[in-house]
């Protein structure tokens, strides 16, 4: 039997879909690309924006295509925020809300002997029990993605998540030490720790746990050398957690903040719970206690009441601040959230032209951040060969910057230092010593 599947947004999706394939390999089945003939399909969506709904129904009729008589189960957060909608696209065999996962091959071989459709999604509001959905094999033996904790509990006014993936919860420490244990045993570098907010991890076990104490102990465990976290809420990092995670030797100095605007008035629109004061404080915290430390961010642009003078309080704070990486998002209302009915909706043509001015101001400020290691031997975690060029590898500095460097054999899995040289685009060229 042949399974396929299709993952649509963020790392934590990209992670349950690697358990949920760990466990057809279990029963015998045999993973194949999506675009081949399969025995069963499944769809990981996404429902951030609309685009997101849109690409999952183009990758179930895409599914029924390939092979007709195949089961198709759609899984994940357009699952749980529409499941009958998704129930009605025609092919669709099993609808699986986002912690229902695990269950996945349980449920194909009910649809399978049932022949008929099976809609499982549990209420989050009432269910807020961590799934834990592990992976024992993976087959990336560079870096592995640990997801630690899962849910939303802040409602921006533009975001679904908090409805999709439910109230805060957090896999058991202990559970995640143990996990962190076994990647070092099977050889692993680097781990990621990754959630839906991350900044959360340990609110809801009772217990003298947070995000700090289980870096901490991770930061204990022989074998990993690295340690990242995906993207973390600005607040997180009060002044004693800045001082207590300087001191850690395995954790990044990269950190993704989300800042979406840089705006006040915008900010509070957006329900986000900071000023752009307070963001930039936490920022030159970090650069004063911790050497070359890179800080990367989302700002979404277009948001609804967002002015032209609004617009450059935004640019004019991220020139200010000069960021090493910025991601820009157009907004898109999304049916459902607060943003998507509140008035002065911003033209399309204004979102493209703000859209084309930050990402201007991305690309020079990125260089600029590259330009100041230059020179410098840092140590690169080489992942695979550069498909670019042959006989070159391709790997990340501790602070996330991309190197490419030249070599005889295979590095891949290895950290090695390396002389960064020369930018071109987003990547840095070295030589390794």
């Amino acid at each position: 039997m042949k399974v396929s599947f299709s993952t649509l947004g963020c790392r934590v999706n990209q992670y349950e879909t690697e358990a949920m394939a760990e466990k057809f390999i279990i029963e015998g089945y045999e993973i194949v690309n999506f675009n081949e003939f399969a025995d069963v399909y499944v769809i990981n969506t996404c429902t951030v924006t609309n685009m997101g709904d849109k690409k999952s129904r183009q990758m179930i009729g895409r599914a029924r295509r390939q092979n007709e008589n195949a089961i198709i189960a759609v899984v994940g957060c357009y699952s749980q925020i529409s499941p009958e909608k998704v129930a009605k696209i025609p092919g669709v065999d099993i609808v699986l809300g986002n912690r229902n996962k695990g269950e996945i091959v349980y449920w194909v071989n009910r649809a399978k002997e049932e022949k008929k459709q099976i809609i499982q999604v549990k209420d989050l509001i009432k269910y807020k029990k961590f799934e834990n959905l592990n992976i024992e094999e993976y087959v990336d033996k560079t870096r592995a993605f640990l997801k630690i904790q899962d849910g939303c509990n802040r409602f921006c006014s533009y975001c679904l998540i908090p409805f999709a993936r439910g109230a805060v919860c957090s896999k058991n420490p202990e559970v995640v030490l143990k996990e962190v244990t076994q990647l070092s045993q099977h050889g692993f570098k680097e781990i990621i720790l990754s959630g839906i907010h991350i900044a959360s991890y340990g609110s809801d076990l009772g217990e003298d746990w947070n995000l700090v104490r289980i870096l901490e102990e991770i930061d204990k465990i022989p074998g990993i050398e690295r340690v990242r976290i995906g993207s973390i809420d600005p607040q997180f990092f009060t002044e004693g957690v800045v001082e207590k995670i300087s001191n850690l030797k395995k954790l990044c100095p990269h950190f993704h903040l989300s800042l979406q605007s840089g705006c006040d008035k915008t900010l509070n629109r957006m329900n986000r719970r900071y000023t752009t004061l307070e963001y930039k404080n936490i920022v030159e915290d970090l650069r004063k206690n911790i050497k070359d430390v890179s800080i990367t961010t989302d700002v979404i642009v277009g948001f609804p009441g967002e002015t032209e003078e609004e617009f450059e309080e935004t640019y004019n704070f991220l020139k200010d601040i000069k960021l090493s990486k910025m991601h820009i998002f157009k907004y898109s209302p999304r049916k459902g959230t607060k943003a998507a009915n509140m008035k002065n909706q911003v033209n399309g043509n204004v979102k493209e032209e703000r859209s084309k001015k930050l990402i201007e101001l991305d690309i020079k400020l990125e260089k600029c951040f590259m330009s100041k290691f230059i020179g410098r031997e840092m140590p690169v975690l080489y992942e695979q060969e550069y498909s670019k060029i042959k006989g070159n590898y391709e790997g990340y500095t501790p602070n996330y910057i991309k190197v490419v460097s030249p070599y005889l054999k295979d590095i891949s899995g290895n950290i090695m230092n390396t002389k960064l040289s020369e930018i071109k685009e987003e990547i840095i060229f070295g030589n390794i010593e």
